[in-house]
Parts: structure tokens; sequence; C-alpha cells
């Protein structure tokens, strides 16, 4: 067991930042307890989903949804400030540097450590997260498209904690002051997020299905609705969903109206491994580009 323990600027890490590492057991361990919790109430009100057990679930679950959308941000900014740039900033590195350990070394060793736990917290977290999932999967909020479950779901989670790892440390060397560099990494991570989520949509192509203007057009169970509206005869998209009353006598638009058709763009719920590994991929790609720059400037700056 003792080759397993960590030595070195590893065993410096873990202890100089033990109080961070027990909140993060902490809280994986009281999540999935809770949940674990939850799910039995749950089960022991059988009925209706308006029961107190499911109820209270549900109201864990949507804050659980949000905690996981922002754990990245978090992730950065304790990358960037305490774990990064409070050491620049107070100097406290240079006591590691002449122990005959190589800023390069001393930097990985940090980045390989908080890369381990985020990895390994957030693992903790999404079987938490699924263990509830599964008593709500597919209710309003928790279809597999909503923020939270979507990013839950499958690898885009720990690659939206490796991409904040990479980010903070970035972001640390260049700022070099703890709560700045905190405040500037989470902007960054935020507006990388925000940005992948208005493009997720547009990574595969949408499938459209068509129909007359007047009766309801039904896409399959669990689609996503990206948008509708009507088709001029002049094959033009128009906004709007019902033309003019009176309907003619088949129920559909008059012909005066120049109304051709009605349309919907949607993604099949099989989409979802496709868009989720694509963007897995690039914010995997993003991590690597940030952290390919952040060695540069530790070796620009400790040659």
């Amino acid at each position: 067991m003792s080759s397993l323990a960590l030595k070195g600027t590893y065993w410096v890490t873990a202890r100089q930042h033990r109080s961070a590492l027990r909140a993060v057991a902490a809280t994986a361990g009281l999540s999935l307890v809770c949940m674990a919790g939850l799910r039995f109430w749950d089960s022991r009100t059988p009925g209706t989903n308006q029961d107190n057990g499911y109820t209270l679930l549900r109201w864990g679950m949507e804050y659980f949804a949000v905690g996981m959308v922002v754990l990245p941000l978090l992730v950065g900014a304790f990358v960037a400030g305490p774990l990064v740039a409070h050491e620049l900033e107070s100097g406290t590195y240079k006591l590691a540097l002449t122990q005959s350990v190589s800023p390069r070394h001393w930097f990985a060793s940090k980045l390989l450590v908080a890369g381990a736990v985020t990895v390994g917290g957030t693992l903790a977290l999404m079987a938490a997260y699924a263990l509830g999932l599964a008593r709500v999967a597919g209710d309003w909020q928790f279809t597999w498209d909503e923020r939270g479950t979507y990013e839950s779901t499958g690898p885009l989670l720990v690659a939206h904690g490796l991409l904040a790892v990479a980010v903070g440390a970035l972001v640390g060397q260049l700022v070099r002051r703890t709560l700045v560099a905190m405040s500037v990494t989470g902007v960054v991570v935020g507006a990388v997020l925000l940005a992948l989520h208005a493009l997720r949509w547009d990574f595969l192509p949408v499938r459209t299905i068509t129909g007359p203007a007047g009766p309801t057009l039904w896409v399959p169970d669990g689609a996503l609705e990206t948008d509708s509206g009507l088709i001029s005869t002049a094959g033009e998209r128009l906004p709007g969903w019902f033309c003019a009353e009176p309907l003619d006598e088949n129920g559909v638009c008059r012909s005066d109206e120049n109304i051709a058709a009605r349309y919907i763009d949607y993604h099949p719920a099989s989409h979802f491994w496709p868009t989720h590994l694509i963007e897995t991929g690039i914010v995997l790609a993003l991590a690597a580009l940030a952290l390919l720059a952040a060695f540069r400037v530790l070796r620009a700056r400790h040659p």
C-alpha cells in the first residue's frame, strides 16, 4: 500500500489543500447518502407522482442539476486561485523550487492532483445524480436535452471539469492575484460553456416534419423541437402556428393566404450520444490547448 501513497510534491499539494479534499469527499458522500435516502423515502410512499417522497426528490434534483452545471466554475476558480495564483502571489512556490524540484514538475504535480480529484469527485456526483434521475427521468426539466441532465449523463461533465482545471492553471499564472484569478477563470469558463450550449444543437442537422397548416403536427416521443412555423406557397418559412380563421372545408388554410404547409424542426432522442460525444471532444481539445498554453507561460517565466 505504501507504493500507492502520494510522495514528494504530490503529497505536499494534497497536504496543503487537505481541507478542500475533505470538502470534496464530504460533498460527494453526502450527495450519495441524501439521494439514496430520498429514493428510499419515495419507495415507501408509492402511488402518484404527487406523493411527498417524490415531490422532495424532484425538488432536490432540481437544485442538484443547477449544482452540476456550475461545478466546473467552482473547480476552475479553486485551481486558479488557491492552487496556483496564491502560491505565486505569496512567493511560497520558491520553497518548492529550492528542493531540487523543477518548475515544470512542481506545476505538473499540482495539476495532476487537481485533475484526479476533479475526475473522481465528478464521477461520484454523477453517480448520485443518476440515482435520482432514474426516478424522475423524462419528467419536465429532466429530459435528455435539459441542462444538468444532458451534461451529467455522459462524459461531458468530466470534460468540463478538466477544461476548468486547464483554464484555471493558465489564468492563475497570468493574473497571479488570488481573487482576481478566481473571478476571471469563472467568467472565462462560464463564457465557454455558454457558447457551447448555444452551438450544441447545430452540431448535427435537424430533422423536419411537415404537414397541412391546419391539423396539429406531432414529433416523435422524446424529440427536442428547435424551430417551427409555416411555409408559404413560394417555399418561404414564416413565423406562426396557425392561419387565420375560418379554415376551408378541409380544415386547412384558405388558398388566398398563400400558406402551403406547416413545419417543425427537431432533434430525435437518438441524437443525444453523437451530440454529447462531439461536444466532449471539443471541450477536451480546448482543455489541451489551455494546458499547453499554461506550460508555455510557465517555461517563459521560469526557464
